[in-house]
């Protein structure tokens, strides 16, 4: 595969500038949306609240996939990084509100830290866009 076959967006985070990165790259049939958490810009919502974090955060990984023309019913992976074990079933929750009806394969990590000593969660996810033209 080419480089040209791989297109990427960004969603204005400052750590993607100062980082290299992009908060989502499609290549083939998949769409990858790198850690997302629930800051958007300089404001972090939901700070303190596992749940609303991870709302935020999945919402936002979602509307990436968006870019590609893709929707909720096209995620087959997520992943969510947690600083408490305490948070498991907030985070849970809110992933369920978003994600029941698709159910995608999901792996949850209880990790260290983040960037930010503010975030309690950040999230992953990978999507399916089915036979495409590359």
């Amino acid at each position: 595969m080419t480089s040209d076959a791989v297109r990427r967006v960004q969603s204005g985070s400052p750590w993607e500038e100062s980082f290299g990165f992009a908060r989502a790259a499609a290549a083939g049939d998949r769409v990858l949306v790198g850690g997302t958490t629930s800051f958007k810009g300089d404001v972090l919502y939901g700070e303190g609240d596992p749940y609303e974090q991870a709302r935020v955060a999945f919402t936002s990984a979602v509307e990436a996939i968006g870019e590609f023309g893709l929707g909720i019913e096209s995620v087959i992976r997520t992943r969510m990084y947690l600083t408490h074990a305490r948070d498991v079933d907030a985070v849970g929750r809110a992933h369920k509100e978003l994600f029941d009806t698709v159910r995608p394969v999901a792996t949850l990590l209880v990790v260290e830290g983040f960037v930010d000593s503010r975030i309690l969660v950040e999230v992953e996810l990978e999507a399916y866009r089915g036979a495409v033209d590359s």
